[in-house]
C-alpha cells in the first residue's frame, strides 16, 4: 500500500487550504519544486484516490439532506450500495454493521415533480430492502466545508496564511476552502442555471484551468474566473478533498448514532465538533437526533474515545455501526 510522507500530507493540506492554489506556490510553501509536487499529485491522484471536488452549499442548491439507513439482507446489500452511489443525488454510501445495513446522504428538491422521488417511489420499490429510516439533516457543527483534522494537521499557521493571501494565480482565486453559507442576516444566493453548469464541470475535477472550464459550459475564461470568484465570496460552494482515509491511518471507521436531550442538542454537538477523532457531526431528525463519523488508528483508539471522550451524562444513548466499505465520498465513486 502507498505510504505518504511529509511532502504528501503537505499537499493534501495545502488543497484543503486552498483547492485551487497553483503547483508553484504550494511547491515553494513546502520547500519543493514544482515538478515534484506535479508528480506527487498526479501519483495520489492515481493510487491514492486524490480527487478535488467543488459541492454547493446546501442552500444555495436549494436542496435538502437526508441521511437514509436501509437494511438489506447480505447478499443484496452491496449491489444496492453500488446502484445508490452511481445516482447523482447521493453521497457518502457507506456499508455498515456486519453488512447489512446501508447508509447514504440523498439529497432531494423540496418541491415540484420529482420531490423526495428517491425516498418516496426508488427505495420502497427496491428488492431486498426490508427497512428504511430517514434523518433530515438540520444543523452541520462538523463536516462539510470544514475538513477533518487528520488531513490538515501538516501545515503550520504560517504557511496556512499564506496559501490564503497569495493564492490568486495559477487555477485560481486563493480564498479558502472552508467558508461556505452565508453572512448572518445576508440573503442566501441561489444557484442560476450558469452556476449549476459550472459546478457540475467543477464537481469530477476542482481544478479545471479557466481554460478547461470555459470549454465545459461555453463561456470565456474571464466570465468562468470572474463567476467562480463570486460564488466562492458568496459560499454558494466550497472544495473537499476526498482521499481514502486509510492512507492516513485510519484502521477504525464508526458511525455514531446518538440521541441528545434537544436542550442539550447545541452544546453537545459543539463540544463534539471539537474532537479530533471526528469528521463530521450533524444534527437530525428522529429517535436519534445526533450522528458523527468516527475514524480512529485502531479499535483500541475508537474503545478509548466511546468510554472517555463521548460518555457524556447529556448523551441518553450511543449506537455504533462500523463502516465496513465507503462506494462513495463526497462525490467520488470508489466502486470497483
Amino acid at each position: 500500500m502507498l505510504v505518504l510522507d511529509d511532502l504528501d500530507r503537505g499537499l493534501i493540506h495545502a488543497l484543503q487550504v486552498d483547492a485551487r492554489a497553483s503547483f508553484t506556490l504550494v511547491a515553494d510553501i513546502l520547500g519543493s519544486s514544482t515538478q515534484t509536487v506535479v508528480r506527487r499529485y498526479r501519483r495520489l491522484s492515481a493510487q491514492a484516490g486524490l480527487r478535488v471536488v467543488a459541492l454547493p452549499a446546501p442552500r444555495s442548491s436549494g436542496t435538502h439532506q437526508w441521511f437514509v439507513r436501509l437494511t438489506a439482507a447480505t447478499r443484496t446489500a452491496h449491489d444496492i450500495a453500488v446502484a445508490l452511489a452511481r445516482r447523482s443525488d447521493t453521497s457518502w454510501v457507506r456499508l455498515t454493521s456486519g453488512g447489512t445495513e446501508i447508509v447514504a446522504i440523498i439529497h432531494t428538491t423540496p418541491t415540484g415533480p420529482g420531490a423526495h422521488a428517491l425516498l418516496l417511489r426508488d427505495i420502497p420499490r427496491t428488492a431486498g430492502i426490508t427497512a428504511v429510516s430517514a434523518h433530515y439533516l438540520l444543523h452541520t457543527y462538523l463536516g462539510g466545508p470544514t475538513a477533518w483534522r487528520g488531513r490538515v494537521d501538516t501545515l503550520d499557521a504560517a504557511q496556512q496564511a499564506r496559501l490564503r493571501d497569495e493564492g490568486v494565480t495559477g487555477t485560481g482565486p486563493g480564498t479558502s476552502t472552508s467558508t461556505a453559507g452565508t453572512a448572518s442576516g445576508e440573503p442566501v444566493y441561489l444557484l442560476t442555471d450558469a452556476d449549476r453548469l459550472l459546478l457540475d464541470a467543477l464537481r469530477d475535477d476542482a481544478r479545471l484551468s479557466y481554460a478547461e472550464l470555459a470549454a465545459a459550459t461555453g463561456s470565456t475564461a474571464s466570465t468562468v474566473s470572474r463567476r467562480l470568484a463570486e460564488l466562492r465570496a458568496r459560499g454558494a460552494l466550497f472544495f473537499d478533498v476526498d482521499i481514502d482515509p486509510s492512507l492516513l491511518g485510519v484502521t477504525v471507521s464508526a458511525l455514531l448514532w446518538m440521541q441528545v436531550a434537544p436542550s442539550h442538542l447545541d452544546a453537545v454537538a459543539t463540544e463534539l465538533a471539537g474532537h479530533h477523532e471526528l469528521a463530521v457531526v450533524a444534527a437530525t431528525t428522529g429517535p436519534t437526533n445526533l450522528v458523527a463519523h468516527a475514524l480512529c488508528r485502531d479499535a483500541d483508539e475508537l474503545h478509548h474515545y466511546l468510554t472517555r471522550k463521548v460518555a457524556l451524562d447529556a448523551i441518553a444513548r450511543i449506537e455504533t455501526a462500523p463502516v465496513l466499505r465507503t462506494y462513495k465520498a463526497a462525490a467520488t465513486l470508489r466502486v470497483g
